[in-house]
């Protein structure tokens, strides 16, 4: 799941409006030489330059014409099923990994199989086996086995963003264990100081919450509750500690009780603006840290104490069933795997997944891709808690909403998401 995505413009949306005005549904993107192309990331972010070029190459090569939509996160989240189901369709846009999100709408038929696709263009050869899980999808939408139905370009992982002048100012260092970093941030709350940004009316306090139950956990749980080989336990350690430790963070002062309303940008920005000094979310923030954080020093670190952290591939170019020009979606994918525009990626805050190392010069890129690296090496990669069933994201959202404003508590949150997620499994396994 996914993460910050900026809204679309008004100058963007009033340029599809006029394309869509100018021509019915039926014909909307069908001419040969026009491919129809969405996507949510922002224009400065990591990816957004990268595939910004991609599209020039791609124009410049095929003689074809792109017509881009920038959508939000949310919008396409919201409206795939029935958008995918229309004349309306893209030729190809950036959607969501997971199985309730492209697994969902593979098992609906709304996605073109990619297996022919990627023999001939060799991007397997491109991804490491742990980066296509999340690309393939069996008939029931459960990932990790089945056909290909996307195509990822990118990586991601959560991490631990702070303010390195904050922390001076704190006489406070990077921790290293768990107990290390309540005592940072107690430090900061004795100063008057709220120390995490968050969220949990979107999805930052969600992946906070999956991490401290990772921070108990193996891969055997990650694989129950993503894949669903044994039952979880709702009230077994993993999660407990999970959400025991939100509700006593949020007692201490480490959580603000105002999060319950705020979103994802919300929480970033109290980070670029320097009022919180702490943020635990996704490496798609990277590149906007880059480019907006001037009145401050910033670093990052994996959360401490843990072998595994929320992570995945990157969301996926996927292909309609309905596109019109599927042949110019797959030259497209294909320009944006390679190492040119992979080290745009990689040099602009995101995180490649088929780069020359070489091609990577920016110190703080190194220094995000290092991350990456090292969870990837001792197989930490564990996906998203919103994942399982396409209903938990905002499910999840809402019980922890409860927790934080303090009108549920953690057993009762735990008994109220444990039948959601139970529900919502037995619908797609049976």
């Amino acid at each position: 799941m996914k993460h910050t995505r900026t809204l679309a413009t008004a100058a963007s949306l009033a340029a599809a409006a006029i394309i869509l005005s100018g021509c019915s549904a039926g014909d909307s993107g069908g001419d040969d030489d026009v491919l129809r192309l969405w996507h949510y990331e922002g224009a400065d972010s990591a990816m957004g330059v990268a595939w910004d070029q991609a599209i020039k190459t791609f124009e410049e090569e095929t003689g074809a014409t792109v017509e881009f939509e920038e959508k939000s996160f949310e919008q396409i989240r919201s409206t795939a099923s029935q958008v995918l189901n229309s004349d309306e369709a893209p030729d190809i846009l950036e959607y969501n990994k997971g199985n309730a999100t492209a697994g969902l709408l593979s098992s609906e038929g709304l996605l073109t199989p990619l297996d022919d696709v990627v023999d001939e263009y060799g991007w397997a050869d491109q991804l490491a086996p742990s980066l296509q899980t999340t690309a393939k999808y069996d008939e029931n939408g459960i990932m990790g086995s089945g056909s290909w139905y996307g195509v990822p370009n990118y990586g991601e992982f959560v991490q631990v963003y702070y303010n390195k002048d904050a922390f001076a100012a704190a006489g406070v260092e990077v921790p290293t264990t768990l107990a290390e970093f309540e005592e940072v941030m107690q430090t900061f709350a004795d100063q008057g100081t709220t120390p995490l940004a968050e969220s949990a009316a979107e999805y930052p306090l969600g992946q906070l919450w999956y991490q401290l139950a990772l921070t108990e956990a193996d891969r055997q749980f990650v694989n129950d509750y993503q894949l669903y080989e044994n039952p979880v336990d709702w009230s077994g350690d993993e999660i407990s500690f999970a959400t025991d430790t939100i509700k006593d963070w949020t007692d201490k002062g480490y959580i603000s009780t105002d999060a319950s309303g705020l979103k994802a940008e919300d929480a970033g920005v109290s980070f670029i603006s320097g009022d919180a000094p702490i943020f635990y979310s996704g490496s798609w923030w990277y590149g906007r840290f880059q480019s907006e954080i001037t009145d401050f020093e910033w670093g990052t670190f994996l959360f401490p104490e843990t072998e595994l952290s929320p992570g995945s591939a990157g969301n996926m170019w996927v292909v309609p069933e309905r596109a019109k020009n599927k042949e110019l979606a797959y030259q497209f994918i294909d320009i944006t795997m390679r190492p040119e525009i992979q080290a745009l990626i990689g040099n602009n805050g995101g995180v490649p997944v088929a780069a020359d190392e070489a091609d990577i010069t920016d110190e703080k890129s190194k220094e995000l891709i290092a991350n990456f690296n090292a969870l990837n090496e001792k197989d930490g990669i564990s996906f998203y808690p919103d994942w399982p069933t396409p209903t938990f994201y905002d499910e999840l959202n809402a019980g922890l909403q409860e927790l934080v404003n303090g009108t549920k508590s953690p057993a009762e949150v735990q008994e109220q998401l444990g039948e959601q997620y139970q529900s919502g499994v037995d619908d797609i396994v049976g």
